[in-house]
């Protein structure tokens, strides 16, 4: 009998080091696992803040923005604002073409801060093209604005500076 006890205490001493052994790699596991993934949200912050910057600099020389052949020869970073107006009108169809939040238009040599529209534009400060998202990661990339002006029977382009900013998701 007592040999058999002593058999039994020994199972019993071997099944607890078994499960302390599971139960100490799996913290070791769980530990691993937490540092990894720690690292993913990071990197996809990167990778987020990445595509604003890439997508800020495409969107200025996009078709539905830029100046194209209009102003003379094609200019990188114009932004025609006879075509922002048309956009803004006809938002609904582009609503998730560019996948954003939000696009904003300012423009640096105004002192004003009222949001542009028909009646008041030049004598404006920003175009809200697109939503105004108020979470998300803003990217902005300085741009050509540019339209044109009639001065009594002379037509010419008239280009300021301006700031295109995008904002997407951070989600």
């Amino acid at each position: 009998m007592v040999g058999r006890k002593k058999a039994q205490v020994k199972i019993q001493q071997m099944a607890f080091m078994i499960i302390g052994l599971t139960l100490f790699f799996v913290l070791v596991g769980l530990f691993v696992l937490s540092f990894g993934l720690s690292g993913l949200q990071e990197s996809k912050d990167a990778l987020d803040e990445e595509r604003a910057t890439l997508l800020v600099g495409k969107l200025s020389d996009a078709p539905e923005f830029s100046c194209g052949g209009a102003y003379g020869t094609r200019k990188s970073n114009c932004i025609d604002m006879d075509k922002i107006f048309i956009l803004k009108e006809n938002i609904e169809n582009y609503k998730n073409f560019w996948e954003v939040e939000g696009i904003t238009i300012l423009v640096l040599s105004s002192n004003s801060t009222l949001e542009c529209n028909s009646n008041n534009y030049p004598e404006c400060g920003r175009f809200i093209v697109l939503g105004d998202g108020k979470s998300g990661i803003d990217k902005s990339d300085f741009v050509s604005l540019c339209r044109k002006e009639k001065s009594e029977n002379l037509i010419y382009d008239k280009c300021e500076l301006g700031k295109l900013i995008v904002r997407i998701s951070n989600e």
